[in-house]
């Protein structure tokens, strides 16, 4: 009986940490639009950094200037996120996953989602960082 109340107590303690407070924000209400992140083959970046917060169901709309072929990769903020959909110029996507969105000329993607774990997220364009294709997505 008592290795019992052992066990039960160490596995409390162990699951402890899973029991954090549900996010906040309101999943049923529209999109919170982010300020678009346009892609601009001369300066960069527009936005470099966005503050975020769990649980708020988010709109990014990136634009590519069509000057550059471009991929933005975002690995680990797509891999702590649930993503609702994409959309490619109009088009709707929805994604079993997500690791990178490309440009291959001008236009505009929109996703949907839902960051569901704190941290900072990097984004950007590979072989492009030094350039100014380089930013962080602040989730709190």
């Amino acid at each position: 009986m008592r290795a019992m109340a052992i066990i039960a107590a160490a596995c409390a303690l162990t699951l402890a940490p899973l029991a954090e407070a549900p996010a906040a924000g309101n999943l049923t209400r529209r999109a919170e639009r982010l300020e678009p992140l346009e892609l601009n083959a001369g300066s960069g970046f527009s936005i470099k950094s966005y503050d975020l917060e769990t649980g708020v169901y988010y709109r990014w709309r990136i634009v590519g200037d069509g000057r550059e072929e471009y991929r933005l990769v975002a690995p680990e903020l797509f891999r702590n996120s649930w993503i609702d959909r994409v959309s490619i110029e109009g088009h709707e996507v929805v994604p079993a996953g997500l690791h990178a969105v490309a440009f291959d000329g001008e236009g505009e993607i929109d996703i949907w989602f839902v960051p569901i774990r704190p941290g900072d997220y990097r984004f950007y364009i590979e072989t492009l960082e030094r350039q100014g294709f380089s930013g962080v997505m602040h989730v709190r």
